[in-house]
């Protein structure tokens, strides 16, 4: 969608109204708290394209003009996670949002791993390929370590990050990541929690799923976003290896030693923190703070838990906004 279009399409939604294309699609959705503009699972699997790679087919989002933004979601989640930021964004930026290898809809080629080092190496050449040179980041959860990691690696290629809940060093991976870590050895977390969160989205929501780990406000995740995070997780018994794989590719600590490495970092960063997320520590946002050395500060969101960019998007597009200006 170019610009123009982009824009009329989007001011049209921010009024309150349900927006679809030439072919009757829906392409934008606007309603609940605030009015919230997001794309819809259907704007999704219409826009979704594919990057042939020597590590799969990447799939992602490409939307919107300008320098370019690379959105880095979270696990187990996939590029769905960031449909109400994008249409804030794409006025001002060129908004690429990939699939990680072994979640969402990526295609992992045969003997690929997925750590996150993988991750750091496909994002690189996926860049390459759309002839890409430098980004701005934005990322979450296990794309907040991908982020470090790419901007230790490539810093010429990284203009701003704005960071969410995420791993850093000391507390990477979390303690409450153990039980996963443990049902992947086993090779059993897809079947022990995936499948029964997508086959019963109100357990998805409980206070025991996916919706009361990770989210705050009531309804999210949204029986959509279940089917699009969860549905190819577990789609084969080659997936699910997949999904077992990225979850072990989180430990032992990918960011071991990335510190010395990070405070020389010149790049402009900014924090925004969920406080009632229980799966990272209260003093990570501190701590990137510290160690950045053109951090510029945090915005600390006290009700907001670790999945809260899918919930407040118009935060995450107001803090970049403002980034990207200084």
């Amino acid at each position: 969608m170019r610009r123009r279009q982009f824009l009329k399409v989007a001011g049209a939604a921010m009024a309150g109204v349900t927006i679809a294309n030439a072919t009757g699609r829906h392409l934008f959705a606007a309603g609940g708290e605030g009015g919230e503009l997001e794309y819809t699972a259907e704007h999704y699997t219409k826009m979704r394209r594919y990057m042939p790679t020597s590590f799969g087919r990447i799939a992602y989002l490409d939307e919107g003009e300008g320098d370019a933004v690379l959105l880095l979601h979270g696990f187990p989640l996939n590029n769905f996670q960031w449909r109400g930021v994008i249409p804030r964004l794409a006025g001002s930026r060129r908004c690429l949002a990939p699939d990680f290898l072994g979640l969402g809809y990526s295609e992992v080629a045969a003997g690929q791993g997925v750590t996150p080092f993988d991750q750091v190496e496909m994002l690189a050449a996926f860049l390459d390929e759309l002839g890409v040179s430098s980004v701005d980041l934005i990322a979450n959860d296990s794309g907040g370590a991908v982020a470090q990691i790419f901007a230790v690696r490539y810093p010429s290629r990284v203009r701003s990050i704005l960071f969410t809940n995420c791993d850093v060093e000391p507390d990477s991976p979390p303690p409450a990541l153990e039980p996963v870590i443990e049902m992947a050895r086993e090779g059993t977390y897809p079947d022990m929690w995936l499948v029964p969160w997508l086959n019963d989205k109100n357990l998805a929501r409980s206070k025991d799923g996916l919706g009361g780990f990770c989210y705050s406000k009531p309804g999210h995740p949204t029986d959509e976003a279940i089917d699009m995070y969860l549905g190819p997780l577990v789609e084969s018994e080659a997936r699910k290896a997949l999904t077992n794989a990225y979850t072990l590719g989180l430990t032992p600590n990918p960011l071991a030693g990335i510190e010395a490495e990070l405070r020389k970092l010149e790049m402009p960063v900014r924090i925004i923190w969920g406080m009632a997320d229980d799966i990272f520590a209260k003093e990570s946002p501190d701590y990137l703070n510290q160690v950045m050395q053109n951090s510029r500060g945090i915005r600390r969101l006290e009700s907001a838990k670790l999945f809260f960019p899918e919930e407040y998007p118009e935060v995450i597009a107001e803090e970049a906004l403002k980034l990207w200006q200084l």
